[in-house]
């Protein structure tokens, strides 16, 4: 059987920070049509939680403009994980859906933890707020049971959006994997947490990521302007649609450091049995059903913050003020943003900043966040090169610290999240190789020295 043949297809590109519509050429990978929003939580009601209409009405908007110019094939889905879309009989959202940084009530908090699989079975920790979907629907049936009462059907993310497309209700591999509690990778099975909940009965019928569930409805066609029938596939995690790409022509073993409002590092090629629940260490399951050793931290939104504060510093003076940073112990110690990452307790403060300059204390971030990363990579045993890719991919100082810092070469992959291109493999389509720029590991004086210091300041 001959894969379809697509000249272009859009993806509807989810992120916890921005949502896009992207049009990507099949021959090339490149995107020659993007449109974004911001994605914004809606404060009040029940719970904080996404604006699902608002989405929609985006979603609609940019592809009806795109399906005018420059036009597309096939639709593919990806969003960021750690969400469920709750469907009532009619195929309503009967609950909205959860912002997964709202925090539970303590007893609630309390009642979960000792509700939940044990690490060795879901390979997921214990995480906070909502980060375990897992967490998500126990807070809901709690605090919410009338209203949890009128659920019939639960979605994972992305294949919600996939669901009001086409009409065809799924679940996918890659959105119950990413650290939900919901599903054991070594069985390839729900996890004991479904039955507890007493929720299996809920739980959408299982599609590969890779499926073409349908057709856009035929309301939803004539409304976008589509002169022919558009397949919509199922759809996948964001994190593991970067990861596709790399999968499909690289051979293990390799590790890839996907970066956006978190950093989330793959060990592919590597197992299961070092990984530490305790610090942020994790398994994934990618668009094959595999599980890979996983660690992150939430690196882009600690950078936002501090380029912030920092102001803007050009990457030239940036990569001239790494000396005098290292030689000043100009450090930033984790974690800017609680509650994730491999050293998960500490609280972060800078050393030795006071009277730095701004492109010194810029160094020290990237310092930060190569050490960061340096570290994620060592809980999950990785091996071989380092491809970063998303917005790090771009910040030539953090690439060559982390080259450094890793005594590897770092394959830096610019100019995309490789969410988008990842989610359109889905489709059937050949991954087209993108411009790589090489980092080779570099001694950069009193590094080694630098990184014992930032250690020890944690103790």
């Amino acid at each position: 059987m001959t894969a379809p043949s697509y000249r272009r297809i859009a993806v509807l590109d989810i992120g916890k920070t921005n949502a896009k519509v992207v049009v990507l050429d099949s021959g090339t990978g490149a995107e020659i049509a993007v449109l974004k929003r911001p994605n914004v939580t809606i404060k009040t009601g029940p719970y904080p939680h996404y604006d699902i209409e608002a989405l929609w009405s985006f979603a609609l908007d940019a592809l009806k403009r795109l399906a005018r110019e420059p036009g597309f094939d096939a639709i593919s889905i990806t969003t960021h994980g750690a969400a469920a879309a709750l469907l009532d009989r009619h195929g309503q959202l009967a609950m909205p859906v959860i912002d997964y940084e709202h925090e539970y009530p303590e007893e609630i908090r309390d009642a979960y933890t000792a509700l939940r699989p044990a690490f060795d079975e879901t390979f997921s920790p214990r995480l906070t707020m909502g980060l375990n979907v897992g967490a998500q629907l126990h807070y809901q049936k709690s605090a919410f049971p009338e209203a949890f009462a009128k659920v019939a059907t639960i979605l994972t993310y992305a294949q919600y959006w996939t669901a009001r497309l086409t009409g065809v209700a799924a679940n996918e591999l890659t959105s119950l994997g990413c650290h939900t509690d919901l599903w054991n990778p070594k069985t390839s099975d729900y996890s004991s947490l479904v039955d507890r909940l007493g929720i299996r009965a809920l739980m959408a019928p299982i599609r590969s990521a890779f499926d073409a569930l349908g057709p856009v409805l035929p309301g939803i066609a004539e409304e976008l302007g589509l002169a022919a029938p558009v397949p919509v596939y199922c759809g996948i995690h964001d994190s593991n649609a970067s990861l596709l790409p790399h999968l499909v022509h690289r051979e293990a073993p390799f590790a890839v450091v996907s970066t956006g409002t978190w950093v989330i590092n793959f060990g592919v090629g590597g197992d299961l049995d070092h990984l530490d629940a305790k610090r942020d260490a994790l398994a994934n399951v990618d668009a094959y059903g595999r599980a890979v050793p996983s660690s992150r931290f939430m690196g882009g939104r600690e950078f936002e913050i501090l380029s912030a504060e920092i102001g803007p510093v050009g990457e030239k003076p940036s990569q001239a003020a790494i000396g005098p940073a290292i030689e000043k112990g100009v450090m930033l110690l984790p974690n800017m943003a609680p509650g994730s990452g491999p050293f998960p307790g500490k609280a972060s403060r800078w050393i030795g900043a006071e009277g730095a300059s701004r492109e010194e204390r810029h160094a020290a971030a990237c310092l930060y966040l190569a050490l960061m990363t340096d570290a994620c990579l060592g809980l999950i045993g990785a091996k071989g090169p380092v491809i970063v890719e998303g917005p790090f991919a771009l910040n030539e100082t953090y690439l060559k610290l982390l080259a450094a810092l890793a005594g590897r070469e770092v394959l830096a992959l610019p100019g995309s999240t490789g969410t988008s291109q990842g989610a359109a493999l889905l489709t059937g389509i050949r991954p087209v190789s993108g411009a790589e720029t090489r980092v080779p590991p570099a001694e950069i004086a009193e590094l080694a020295a630098y990184r014992d210091r930032w250690y020890a300041a944690m103790e």
